[in-house]
């Protein structure tokens, strides 16, 4: 119950705010479906606007013998919160002013049924010890801790990495073997499946692999450099979707941004990338075949086919790790879900495909 001022009684009394069992933070809890009522507490230094500032001291001295008190909250009637004051604030103040003249009007606060993951982007850049928990009626319900919210989101972050390779966030070092084998054997076979998809792209170009076996020594260099590229730009994309800077209307960008980056990451790896192949290729022995290119026609082909291969690979690369989380997203999934299983199999395709494409073309 609101505590009433003896100099200036009301007529009514605020309505009782209702409490709510706090849900501690939990290492092995799923946070992504968590709403910030399941996370408040109950507000408890909660006075009306005509309260006077000696009164709310003497109540707020019975309360910390119970409950840490950071701010006290101003409710009108119908619980409606009008204002937050600060403790400094409220003891530094003369005794016999009302609260509504030291409070903080049109006080931030977070509605009580939003997701957890959306809160964060709301407070991102406030950092405030204790938010106010409203309904959509304005009405203080709890209030929620910022520690315990950044705590939540820590333990939903580095469920990503996890999520990414098709382990539950759920899954634990205490998680029976039994049950970590039925959560991650699908997504293996999964990746078989998409492995194979790889292989017949190779399987296609097989006749030029046994023409020209040197093609086969830079197929790992092509598939992890692409591989990279794809997983920095998942990892923004990703970071940015958790963090709320990934607004509508802003996915265009950031796929531009990351096929930029793919194309100016793949040419500056892809000459060190000719240079080796050039060199690499010098050193081979060539059949005494008329058909067959000169030894240095030879090798200048296979550094310029690896260059233009490590462009092009880079460049899809960055664009799938945009586009693959926003894709799951999109469709109604998590988008840490298996995202790299998917991102390399885009990468994987994308380099062999092109390298070996253009080495069948132009050398073959």
């Amino acid at each position: 119950m609101v505590a009433r001022s003896h100099r200036a009684p009301r007529t009514k009394e605020i309505a009782p705010l209702e409490e709510s069992a706090t849900i501690p933070v939990d290492a092995t809890r799923d946070y992504s479906a968590v709403t910030i009522r399941d996370m408040m507490d109950p507000p408890h230094a909660v006075f009306g606007p005509t309260d006077h500032v000696g009164d709310a001291i003497e109540r707020v001295r019975e309360i910390v013998k119970k409950v840490f008190v950071t701010y006290a909250f101003v409710v009108d009637r119908e619980g409606r919160l009008l204002g937050v004051i600060t403790m400094r604030d409220l003891l530094l103040a003369d005794r016999t002013a009302t609260l509504d003249s030291i409070m903080l009007k049109d006080p931030f606060s977070i509605p009580a049924e939003i997701p957890l993951m959306d809160a964060m982007k709301l407070v991102l850049k406030k950092h405030f010890p204790i938010y106010p928990v409203c309904e959509g009626n304005g009405r203080l319900v709890g209030l929620v801790r910022g520690p315990a919210m950044f705590e939540a989101q820590a333990i939903e972050i580095s469920a990503q990495a996890g999520s990414m390779v098709g382990v539950t966030k759920e899954e634990r070092l205490s998680t029976p073997w039994p049950r970590s084998l039925k959560s991650r054997h699908p997504w293996l076979q999964l990746n078989l499946l998409t492995a194979f998809v790889a292989a017949a792209v190779v399987a296609v170009f097989q006749h030029t692999l046994d023409k020209l076996v040197i093609l086969a020594v830079f197929l790992p260099v092509l598939a992890g450099q692409s591989g990279n590229t794809g997983c920095q730009a998942l990892a923004v994309a990703l970071r940015g979707m958790t963090l709320g800077e990934l607004k509508p209307g802003k996915e265009r960008t950031l796929v531009l941004k990351e096929g930029l980056l793919g194309l100016m990451n793949g040419t500056l790896v892809g000459i060190s990338a000719g240079v080796g192949m050039y060199v690499f290729a010098s050193m081979q022995p060539v059949p005494d075949d008329p058909l067959v290119l000169a030894p240095a026609d030879r090798a200048l082909m296979l550094g310029l086919v690896t260059f233009v291969a490590m462009i092009g690979s880079c460049f899809v690369s960055g664009i799938s790790g945009a586009l693959i989380p926003m894709t799951l997203k999109r469709l109604g999934a998590d988008p840490c879900t298996a995202s790299s299983i998917f991102l390399t199999t885009a990468t994987d395709v994308a380099s062999m495909g092109i390298f070996l494409g253009l080495a069948t073309v132009l050398i073959h």
